[in-house]
């Protein structure tokens, strides 16, 4: 390659989930010798950067952070999708333009989340080439493609994306099946439903017009998905390791969008190995007062070593009511420790933990397959159901829980689930052959890291 580096634009839709793996694959790049434009909202860069010990830590002198507005107030919650969806829809374009034209340096690519479908179409008006990235499951973004497909049939009301009738579809036979009910844009209310369909909707129109669609993922474990669309390019998981090699990464700050408490480490070095339960609802989850009081039952119940995050905002505030105060139930429980976010990778790459109790997001997904840890299937909206599908069905390395009548996963259902997991030889047997095939991949001679070079070779002829 030349000496002279060409800079990549690379834009992540402004989510904790999306973020994360848009870093990680910055630094291949830089890796691969590239100068990135790595393009945060201005709220999620403050918030990036109070979470960080310095700028410092994050720049590997290759890596240029910058900032734009999402187009929503500072006060504005971002946690509402469909405002946050609605507000960049209409900011992005006009603030993307201006960085791509206010560039000294030549701009070789700009790399959009698929979810920001917005970026690709105004980098392909300036002339720009394209790449998009899916940071989901690339068997989520195939469904969201077929979109038109099944509003064809009647499946969908194209209009807001809301299910004209109750069924199971699946696209493939080692594919994960979804529910027309759990279709991945039904959040919230009837608003937020269709401001995320029409995200998703704009996200299938966009990916017509790039070359690659990348994929945070693997032939191994998505081997029907990524082969219905020659567009996919599966160059994951884009994962922090604890080896050195050229093609690991680790200790790569800038990604979290509240500080990790390291302390849990130690902790866990104190605990006997295949022991500890990990809790970790990720970025976006809400329970309410009685599920959290019925999870610290469950988890009082079983007895063992466990390590809960209990993030900010992760317990819903009712009105006239007290709430349930998981670190005064810690108190009385000297086996286990909350914390309020962690270092997830190195948690589950730890000998002490024995199963991930997780809300199924594709991030925490690949991050427990990638470690061989079993888990127990929590899903809360989103493409979550999906991931859970794969998980339980495909994969066979969890199980879910079962509510009851009233929505509510009970102490009992949680006790019980837990015991069952534990002592399932066969989930733990798939869970690390699983993990031995993901290693493999990303290993310098794998096959996500020989597309990650197919990526970079391309770039370098544009």
């Amino acid at each position: 390659m030349s000496t002279k580096k060409e800079r990549v634009i690379v834009i992540p839709f402004p989510a904790q989930g999306h973020v994360k793996p848009l870093v990680l694959f910055s630094h291949k790049l830089a890796q691969h010798g590239f100068k990135v434009t790595f393009v945060y909202t201005e709220f999620d860069y403050n918030r990036i950067m109070s979470a960080m010990k310095s700028h410092r830590d994050y720049d590997d002198g290759n890596i240029e952070l910058v900032s734009i507005p999402d187009g929503l107030r500072p006060e504005h919650d971002r946690v509402d999708l469909g405002d946050l969806s609605g507000a960049i829809t209409k900011s992005f374009p006009i603030e993307i333009e201006k960085l791509i034209r206010a560039s000294k340096e030549k701009i070789r690519c700009v790399v959009s989340d698929v979810y920001v479908g917005c970026a690709l179409e105004v980098a392909t008006k300036m002339g720009v080439k394209t790449a998009a990235f899916c940071p989901s499951s690339a068997a989520l973004l195939l469904y969201i493609l077929h979109i038109p497909k099944m509003a064809h049939h009647g499946i969908l009301d194209v209009s807001d994306g809301s299910s004209t009738q109750k069924q199971i579809i699946q696209l493939s036979g080692n594919m994960p099946s979804i529910s027309t009910e759990k279709f991945p844009w039904n959040i919230g209310d009837s608003t937020t439903q269709k401001i995320t369909f029409h995200l998703c909707f704009k996200a299938c129109q966009a990916s017509q017009i790039p070359d690659w669609i990348l994929c945070n993922t693997t032939h191994d474990i998505e081997s029907s998905a990524l082969s219905l669309n020659q567009k996919f390019l599966p160059i994951g998981p884009l994962i922090m390791v604890n080896k050195t090699n050229n093609n690991s990464l680790s200790d790569i700050t800038g990604s979290q969008f509240w500080a990790e408490d390291s302390s849990c480490l130690n902790w866990l070095d104190q605990q006997q190995p295949c022991s500890v339960i990990y809790i970790a609802f990720g970025s976006m989850a809400i329970h309410d007062n009685a599920q959290v009081l019925e999870l610290a039952r469950g988890l009082e119940f079983i007895g063992k070593p466990f390590l809960w995050v209990v993030r900010p905002g992760f317990i819903s505030r009712e009105l006239n009511q007290d709430l349930f105060d998981p670190n005064k139930f810690i108190g009385k429980n000297s086996f286990g420790k909350i914390v309020s976010w962690t270092p997830q990778q190195k948690v589950l790459g730890h000998p002490s933990i024995a199963c991930f109790v997780s809300h199924c997001g594709w991030n925490s997904t690949i991050e427990g397959l990638s470690n061989g840890v079993p888990f127990l299937c929590w899903p809360y909206f989103g493409d979550q159901f999906l991931d859970k599908s794969y998980i339980c069905d495909v994969w066979k390395v969890g199980m879910e829980f079962e509510p009851n009548q009233n929505g509510i996963i009970v102490s009992e259902e949680i006790k019980r689930k837990v015991d069952k997991v534990l002592g399932d030889d066969d989930i733990r047997k798939r869970s690390l052959e699983l993990k031995e095939l993901i290693l493999k991949n990303i290993a310098t001679d794998g096959q996500s890291s020989k597309n990650m070079n197919k990526f970079t070779e391309w770039l370098k002829v544009l």
